[in-house]
């Protein structure tokens, strides 16, 4: 294994976010989200917990409660005489919590929230054991079946997910408690798993520690880390009865789930090496976290199989796998991907999680290689399929985001009761909340990448950024409700570099650059426009196309034909009921149809509103269930539509993304 290190000639030393869309969301995650995932995590509040897909209540003793935090105290031994409840993974809600917490302790200092988790910090200290191993459920309740049953145990997950959260609560805070917690997580991993005498040839049913140890190599440069990594991420699959042997040993009957079972090798993405891997499929969560890690590596050591196998993944998600709103996962039956072009709206499952899975692994790919399609995939997500994960409260979540909901259809339907038409305030399987908090709180990452000589600014979110070089640019726009945008580079050691700009796919073919006032024409590379910068100052003006698009989907997607969403900018629209008449499958576009945006400031937010008067409302005109040579009727109408984002946050009812033509 090789590494594949340049340094970089500058460094992106300080992002404040001054988007006001992006400014409020982020706000409500530091003010409102993070206390209340606290007293959560924590039992303090009094919250109805879901009961939803994979809780399972076999786990919980008695209340639906977090039990999360408490079962660290009694890992730790403050707790006494107390049994684990929850998932066995429900360590990892507090740690994806601890890691939003930490970066908005980055934008908003709170003094009494950083004793909270330096607290944390401590407890989880004290709940790890002298060799490095956390996971409180075997800790507690089984110490005898430590990684003897890796399908379904979620070990190396758990301590994954709490890896990330150190790093990035030492990044922030300088504690070196919680850097030391994930280095000897990582350390005892290194002496338990590979090749060696007494060593486990295998890995975790479920990835996570992949793109874990890459986070922690990046910050420790412990070429052990890198190893592991590779270790992991080449192994998965080799051996595909791993987890039989491993289960036969353990006991059959001993399984966690023993429905997953039916399942096999294609669910835990382990089937074959990765080399072989040419689709997408099992648990979406799983598989992207997976994907994530392999990009970081390949990136890293530029093994070229292992790029390759990236390129053929992402392409095969992207291109054939992924929702209009960037959701992936297309079934409720282990929240899986299924096959090509297969994308049901209405029994979607959309996981929040792994629409957050999926801005890691566009962000792994668009480090590697500059272009427009992974930092597409990065707005997409951040303005739709990962931001619906949350309510404009903060307080209430979506585990499955729908493209097409019926609250009858919920409740009568069992293939469509996952399908929820209002968020919820937790669930017993707690892995979104605090996932879509810390992607929101740690937006700011999302912005720039820097290789080289190049400044990449992919994401047309305000800001103001400090790099090496006492380089400063300026962003000034307001998307996504407007196409204006103005780079204001400052350089005053007039050091020479590229500056680079991405076109939207939305944009690509309408756009317009100014710079130092005058107009220029450009050839883009990949998606890319690139600058030469030398000057003390410079301004760059970019005006992209805001008009609403009429999106239509492959032919091969059966359930969209003769259908058509709309977006505007990087945001999907979608229909209400609470907008629009019941039932919104009667509605029809018209051909060339005409479309009005408005801003209106004191809805949902702050949201523009397409309508357009271009539709027409179908009718039933007999009670017959069926009749012969019989069309419809119809009479013009006017249709409403908000942000997906945005759905589900007034009254409920119907939504649809998709509309007939």
């Amino acid at each position: 294994m090789t590494k594949n290190i340049k340094s970089n000639a500058m460094q992106l030393e300080k992002v404040e976010v001054t988007s006001p869309f992006w400014k409020r969301y982020r706000d409500l995650v530091a003010e409102i989200v993070i206390p209340y995932q606290y007293e959560t995590l924590s039992d303090e509040n009094d919250v109805e917990i879901a009961n939803d897909a994979f809780t399972d209540e076999r786990f919980y003793d008695d209340d639906l409660k977090s039990h999360a935090i408490e079962n660290l105290k009694i890992a730790a031994g403050l707790s006494k005489g107390k049994k684990h409840q929850g998932m066995n993974f429900q360590d990892t809600d507090v740690y994806k919590w601890l890691e939003a917490a930490a970066y908005t302790l980055e934008y908003f200092p709170d003094e009494e929230m950083q004793k909270k988790t330096d607290e944390i910090v401590d407890l989880i200290a004290q709940a790890q054991e002298e060799d490095g191993y956390l996971s409180t459920l075997f800790q507690i309740d089984m110490p005898e079946r430590k990684f003897k049953r890796l399908d379904q145990s979620h070990e190396l997950y758990s301590m994954g997910h709490y890896i990330e959260a150190g790093v990035a609560y030492y990044e922030v805070t300088d504690n070196h408690t919680a850097l030391e917690i994930a280095k000897k997580m990582a350390d005892h991993l290194y002496e338990i798993f590979g090749y060696g005498e007494n060593q486990i040839p295998g890995y975790d049913g479920h990835p996570e520690i992949e793109l874990a140890l890459m986070r922690l190599w990046e910050i420790t440069k412990d070429d052990r880390y890198l190893e592991l990594t590779n270790f992991f991420i080449r192994e998965r699959g080799e051996d595909p009865e791993f987890f039989d042997k491993q289960n036969v040993v353990d006991g059959i009957d001993n399984a966690f789930w023993p429905e997953l079972k039916e399942f096999g090798t294609r669910y835990y993405f382990s089937d074959k090496p990765v080399t072989c891997q040419h689709d997408a499929h099992g648990h979406a969560v799983r598989c992207v976290y997976f994907c994530a890690g392999l990009a970081h590596l390949a990136r890293i050591t530029g093994e070229k199989d292992l790029q390759d196998a990236a390129d053929r993944l992402w392409k095969n998600i992207t291109q054939k796998q992924m929702y209009i709103t960037g959701n992936v996962g297309q079934t409720k039956s282990g929240e899986a991907f299924t096959f090509d072009y297969d994308l049901p709206n209405d029994t979607i499952y959309g996981e929040t999680c792994a629409s957050v899975a999926m801005t890691f692994f566009a962000r792994q790919m668009l480090a590697g290689e500059f272009k427009s399609e992974y930092a597409d995939v990065i707005e997409k997500e951040l303005f739709n399929g990962a931001l619906s994960g949350m309510s404009l409260d903060g307080t209430h979540y979506f585990y499955v985001n729908p493209l097409e909901a019926d609250p009858k259809s919920s409740v009568l339907d069992p293939n469509k009761k996952h399908v929820l038409t209002r968020r919820q305030a937790w669930f017993g399987t707690a892995c979104c909340p605090a996932n879509i908090a810390r992607l929101v709180a740690s937006v700011d990452r999302y912005l720039y990448e820097v290789k080289d000589d190049v400044i990449l600014a992919h994401q047309y979110i305000a800001n103001s950024t400090q790099f090496s070089n006492n380089i400063k640019i300026e962003q000034d726009s307001n998307l996504p409700w407007n196409g204006e945008v103005t780079f204001t580079i400052s350089n005053p050691e007039k050091s020479q570099f590229r500056f680079a700009i991405r076109i939207p796919n939305w944009s690509k073919d309408h756009f317009e650059i100014i710079v130092n006032d005058k107009k220029v024409k450009v050839s883009d590379e990949e998606g890319i426009v690139y600058f030469n910068i030398e000057d003390a100052e410079t301004t760059i003006e970019l005006t992209l196309d805001m008009q609403v698009h009429i999106v239509r989907a492959n032919r091969q997607v059966k359930e969209n034909i003769n259908k058509v969403a709309l977006q505007s900018g990087p945001v999907v629209y979608c229909a209400e009921e609470t907008d629009n008449q019941s039932k919104l499958f009667d509605y029809q576009l018209e051909v060339n149809p005409e479309f009005t945006v408005a801003y209106h400031p004191d809805l949902l937010g702050g949201v523009n509103v397409i309508t357009t008067r271009d539709v027409t409302r179908l009718q039933n005109t007999v009670d017959d269930l069926y009749t012969f040579d019989t069309k419809p009727k119809g009479e013009k109408s006017k249709l409403t539509m908000i942000p997906y984002y945005a759905w589900a946050n007034r009254d409920e009812g119907e939504m649809t993304v998709w509309l007939h033509e």
